[in-house]
C-alpha cells in the first residue's frame, strides 16, 4: 500500500520544523518508529529541502509545498516544491565555508535525490529513503 500526504507551508524558517514535525507524525501514523532509521533519514532529508527553499527560493513566492510518500517496502519518497525555476546543483565546498554542504547530504543519505520540472510552475526536488 502506498500512502501520501501533502502540505503547504508558509516561505519562512519556523516552517522548516514545520515541515519536519508533520512529515514526523505522517510516517509514524504509518508504522515508522521513532528510531527507524529510514525516519531520521526523512526528517533530515526534509530539513534540508525546506532549508533551501526558505533561503534560496523566489523572493515574491509565499508558499512551499512538502509531500512524503510511504510505499509498500517501508522506503519513503520526500518532495519539496516550489516556484522557482533554477535547480539545485551540488557544488564544490571549502573547508572553512560554512553553507553549502546540504545537497551533498542530500546525495549521501538519499538512496536517489533529484528535481523535477514543473514546467512554468517551477520544480520539484526529491528524495528516495530506502529502507536497509
Amino acid at each position: 500500500m502506498v500512502r501520501r500526504n501533502a502540505f503547504r507551508l508558509p516561505r519562512h524558517p519556523a516552517s522548516v520544523g514545520l515541515a519536519r514535525r508533520r512529515v514526523r507524525d505522517h510516517l509514524a501514523d504509518w508504522g515508522h518508529t521513532p528510531r527507524d532509521p529510514a525516519l531520521e533519514d526523512a526528517l533530515l532529508l526534509v530539513s534540508e529541502l525546506a532549508t533551501n527553499v526558505v533561503r534560496h527560493g523566489p523572493l515574491v513566492e509565499r508558499e512551499f509545498e512538502v509531500a512524503v510518500t510511504a510505499l509498500a517496502d517501508g522506503s519513503c519518497l520526500i518532495e519539496v516544491s516550489d516556484e522557482g525555476q533554477l535547480e539545485p546543483r551540488l557544488r564544490t565546498v571549502g573547508n572553512f565555508e560554512e553553507a553549502g554542504r546540504g545537497l551533498h547530504l542530500v546525495e549521501n543519505l538519499a538512496a536517489a535525490w533529484g528535481v523535477w520540472s514543473r514546467g512554468r510552475h517551477g520544480k520539484t526536488v526529491w528524495a528516495l529513503v530506502a529502507v536497509d
